[in-house]
């Protein structure tokens, strides 16, 4: 009789147990990204890892000459709006990483996401912050786009 009650109580703290865990919050879904930072509109951290946006471009937002910088102060302006429109697109948003191309030449993930469901590369060319620059093996395909222009 003893020997049933501990199997009962045993059995009884197991299911204790898996409720306790049914009720836990769970982990985010694969690609689901917890937290997001941008340094520019196409670069930033992602859950505390360096990263840049795959075959695309956003204007420079560094001083004006500067060896990474933007060419020209528009291109610098143009550059803070990106980084603003990406901040506040992906502050409240469900942002998932959709692609990895692996690490760059400084060691950032190449990524492809998407925020709410939408490809962020494809919203973010149609509002106007960013253009398309195909790269191929680490090799930009065409030259670097010209922010210093009157059309975006």
């Amino acid at each position: 009789m003893t020997r049933h009650l501990v199997l009962l109580a045993g059995l009884a703290g197991l299911l204790a147990l898996q409720a306790c865990e049914a009720i836990q919050p769970e982990h985010a879904p694969p690609g689901q990204v917890r937290e997001i930072s941008w340094s520019d509109g196409d670069s930033g951290h992602i859950d505390g890892e360096r990263f840049r946006l795959a075959d695309i471009d956003a204007p420079e937002t560094g001083t004006v000459g500067s060896r990474s910088g933007a060419r020209c102060e528009l291109e610098r302006q143009r550059g803070r709006e990106a980084k603003a429109w990406m901040v506040s697109l992906t502050r409240s948003a469900v942002v998932t990483i959709t692609g990895d191309h692996g690490a760059d030449r400084y060691g950032r993930r190449v990524l492809r996401l998407s925020v709410d469901g939408e490809d962020l590369a494809r919203t973010g060319i149609t509002a106007g912050y960013l253009q398309a620059w195909p790269h191929r093996n680490g090799r930009a395909q065409t030259p670097k786009p010209d922010w210093c222009g009157d059309a975006r």
